[in-house]
């Protein structure tokens, strides 16, 4: 039998910013009626490849050709009419249109110069309903979760006759019935002989879904492999150049902690988390395991002075400590990283330099400013020690990668030197590499003296980490579990199921 056609191609690809080669002689195709997944670790070229393909960059070299015929692409409009159609991470439509009007913004079927509003809504629940979708479309796409907005951006993306389709991260946001649902559209995609690029983090979803992948590094090809072929380890060592061992605990021999930090006592916030009691030891690295909407962000905001609580105690390094405010627990030398760095962490349009040095420009309060030379120093060397790449500290920070982001809002907190550092989903969204980068910082971080407490919706990260793990669920605090021989995986997820009953 002969080989399929790609219905796209893309050869040679180049493109270089200031300072930066972001893709060094990549190729990629499609082949009609697959899943291909496009993997690398953040910065490895993935964003900048989708743009070059849909238009928003132009590539300085190499050629790009779909169904056969060179195209280069003037924006994502221009793509789009090709027949290439992208949805993104964050859905790019307007919440406060109907379903209806997002999947024809634009293209509106009209009647006598008019739109004929009637064929809008009944097309659009056609297409919806082609997704295993039933929904009122004339309601606001405000009024839906992320799950049915994605499915709203990929109705409108197929609407528009795509023969590639491409998904950036569609699960992020997603549970695990909503993925399966997403899955089972694509399925169905796949069998109308659309081709679809998928990008995710999530590497079981990958091995499930995907028929062929290609894997980048440093903006070069390291190769495409049909999935089935590359074992998970294989594909991890190409990600990030270097083999990987399986994923052990990172802390050795169990230790004995003997010098409390922060103790809360009867500690809680109505209506968002029953009263808890918690100690955390100097040096030791607890970890919040519980599904989502367990309370763990909200234990973190009550130990950094964010929210108020309504009752109980704390203490730290054994005084009675009322944390009102994060400027507070900064005093008291306690650090946090949100969980969305984009929203409450990092200020885009400002360098990695500016970035990192808010905290502590903070604590000196804004009449006194941090001296250059300071900043310099000390921005210099924390880009030095958590490796941040590009190294330029003058980068605006909205131009790194994910991972690289992460990394700039670690630096901005580990310059106050924290006795308690809370660590609220730090490799949420990042690669692979980057991801174990970080985890290998926390325990060095915890060898060296400092308090971390750890939150993550990966439990397998959790138990690698911690020195003991709270579990959270509907919004108490459940159990406290020593991370010895004992605690497995099945143990963790039997104990979060049960509520901490036997």
């Amino acid at each position: 039998m002969a080989a399929p056609v790609p219905v796209l191609t893309m050869n040679g690809i180049g493109k270089q910013f200031p300072g930066v080669k972001a893709l060094d002689g990549v190729d990629l195709r499609l082949l009609p009626g697959e899943v291909h997944a496009l993997m690398g670790e953040n910065g490895a070229g993935k964003s900048t490849l989708i743009k070059v393909l849909t238009g928003v960059h132009a590539a300085d070299s190499g050629t790009i050709e779909l169904g056969g015929r060179p195209v280069a692409f003037a924006g994502p409009a221009e793509a789009q009419r090709g027949g290439i159609s992208t949805v993104y991470q964050e859905v790019n439509l307007c919440a406060n249109l109907s379903v209806a009007e997002n999947i024809f913004i634009g293209r509106e079927p009209r009647r006598f110069g008019r739109i004929d509003w009637k064929r809008v809504r009944a097309r659009a629940g056609e297409l919806l309903s082609g997704l295993d979708l039933s929904i009122d479309v004339s309601a606001p796409l405000s009024a839906y979760s992320p799950a049915v907005q994605q499915m709203v951006a990929i109705a409108r993306a197929v609407d528009i006759e795509a023969r590639v389709l491409i998904l950036d991260e569609p699960t992020s946001s997603l549970d695990a019935d909503e993925v399966r649902q997403l899955f089972r559209v694509m399925r169905r995609l796949k069998e109308e002989g659309i081709a679809i690029l998928f990008v995710s983090h999530f590497l079981d979803q990958i091995y499930e879904i995907s028929d062929r992948m290609t894997i980048l590094r440093n903006g070069r090809l390291v190769g495409e492999y049909l999935t089935r072929e590359l074992p998970q380890l294989d594909l991890v060592a190409k990600m990030i150049g270097q083999e990987l061992a399986a994923l052990d605990r990172l802390h050795g021999e169990a230790r004995v902690f003997d010098r409390p930090l922060v103790e809360a006592r009867g500690l809680g916030r109505a209506g968002a988390v029953e009263p808890f009691s918690l100690t955390i030891h100097e040096g030791e690295v607890v970890g919040l395991a519980g599904l989502l909407g367990s309370g763990r962000t909200e234990v973190a905001r009550l130990l950094f002075g964010a929210d108020h609580a309504s009752g109980g105690e704390l203490s730290v390094g054994g005084a009675p400590a009322a944390l009102r405010t994060p400027r507070a627990a900064m005093n008291h030398k306690i650090a946090f990283c949100s969980e969305n760095r984009k929203e409450d962490g990092l200020i885009p349009d400002l360098t990695v330099r500016e970035n990192i040095i808010l905290a502590l420009q903070a604590t000196r309060g804004w009449t006194r400013p941090v001296p250059r030379e300071q900043q310099d120093e000390l921005v210099t060397r924390y880009v030095k020690a958590l490796r941040i790449s590009p190294p330029n500290p003058e980068h605006l920070v909205r131009n790194l990668s994910g991972g690289n982001q992460q990394k700039v809002l670690l630096a901005r907190w580990l310059i106050l030197e924290p006795r308690l550092l809370i660590l609220d989903e730090p490799t949420r969204g990042i690669d692979v590499g980057a991801k174990t980068e970080i985890q290998r910082l926390v325990a060095e971080l915890s060898d060296g003296g400092m308090a971390v407490l750890f939150i993550s919706a990966e439990l397998e990260e959790v138990l690698r980490l911690s020195h003991k793990v709270e579990v959270l669920r509907d919004r108490r605090l459940v159990a406290e579990l020593p991370n010895d021989a004992a605690l497995t995986m099945d143990v963790l997820m039997e104990t979060i199921a049960s509520g901490g009953r036997p």
